[in-house]
């Protein structure tokens, strides 16, 4: 970090601070080489506005879909400028609040924005969240994907007492908390898949999965029949293709689908189509249901949200598995390790 500092209406801050760039759209396999750091003035609010210094933020499988410029419903990130995603940071600056105006986000306030991979950020105010800390007291716990996991779980899937549900990719960030909402809300068999025999061994003994689909151990839908021998009512689906159709196949009449990723696509090394053949006559006979799910459309759940995680935290019934890095630099090396799949859960980067 840069150790100028210049003295100014919010105190003595850095001259100039960290940014991380994309250097050039990858065409293969992403590598250290697609980001640059950058050192870049420390930017000022205007009227509306905050100074954030971000102190956590996390990486997540879309960013590698962005870099490709994909069709998703939120813009690509551009060459020669910063990267965007989850952060939490703490306001530095609320000229609005300092000049009397009513400003509701006061200096020292921890927010959660979408202005990360750079140690200062300006956020309007209306896009800055304030973190409930007396409901879910860790700021990193803010991060956790376990938002996607309740609204797909509670609002999409409807699962309901007794039923058998499948997560694709459950040692993912969001997977992980998809299985422990599922149990949290009354599924009575909870199956996922994964990579590895490490990361099954995880799903069972730590967050309760009963039984775990590993990919590249034999057929996916031999390994889901067997798991599931009176079919599934309720998919959490972040893979797609191989994945999304044995479970198609394996799935019961009425069955509730949450799409809530692509990671088949995501992580191929281009980043942009997660394609799978699929029977619609199939899903029209036996009333199967498909939704996709985006947080975007359920930022509104987010006090409730916080309020139950927070509950369920504090008594057990829910833990936040997570890995950390340490410093800005990191990031790039987290995201890439993510693509590998070394992780479990959400892979958070300290600032």
């Amino acid at each position: 970090m840069a150790t100028d500092t210049a003295a100014g209406p919010y105190g003595d801050l850095p001259a100039t601070h960290r940014e991380i760039h994309l250097t050039e759209r990858p065409t293969g396999a992403l590598t250290e080489e697609h980001f640059t750091v950058v050192q870049a003035p420390v930017p000022s609010p205007g009227p509306g506005q905050l100074l954030v210094r971000n102190r956590y933020m996390t990486v997540v499988a879309v960013m590698r879909t962005l870099m490709s410029d994909a069709n998703l419903p939120m813009p690509a990130y551009e060459v020669n400028r910063p990267l965007w995603g989850p952060a939490i940071g703490e306001v530095i600056a609320a000229p609005d609040a300092a000049a009397g105006g009513g400003g509701r986000v006061a200096p020292g306030t921890l927010v959660r924005h979408n202005d990360s991979w750079r140690e200062y950020a300006v956020v309007d105010a209306d896009a800055a969240t304030p973190l409930d800390l007396a409901a879910l007291p860790d700021p990193a716990a803010h991060l956790s994907q376990a938002l996607t996991a309740w609204a797909a779980v509670v609002e999409a899937a409807e699962v309901r007492p007794g039923e058998t549900a499948f997560v694709s990719g459950a040692a993912g960030g969001v997977g992980c908390m998809a299985g422990q909402m599922l149990r949290l809300h009354g599924a009575g068999r909870v199956i996922g898949s994964t990579g590895s025999r490490r990361k099954a061994d995880y799903l069972v003994s730590e967050l309760g999965y009963d039984a775990v689909v590993i990919r590249g151990a034999g057929s996916i839908e031999e390994q889901l029949r067997e798991a599931a021998p009176d079919g599934i009512d309720v998919v959490f689906d972040t893979v797609g293709g191989e994945q999304l159709r044995a479970a198609l196949a394996v799935s019961n009449r009425r069955a509730r689908f949450a799409i809530v990723g692509a990671l088949s696509g995501q992580l191929d090394g281009e980043g942009k189509q997660a394609l799978v053949e699929i029977d619609t006559l199939q899903l029209l006979a036996r009333g199967i249901e498909l939704r996709g799910i985006t947080l975007l459309d359920h930022l509104d759940s987010v006090p409730a949200w916080t309020r139950e995680i927070g509950r369920a935290v504090a008594d057990g019934r829910l833990t936040f598995p997570h890995v950390r890095y340490a410093g800005l630099e990191q990031a790039p090396r987290a995201l890439l390790e993510l693509i590998e799949g070394r992780h479990i859960g959400t892979v958070v980067v300290e600032l």
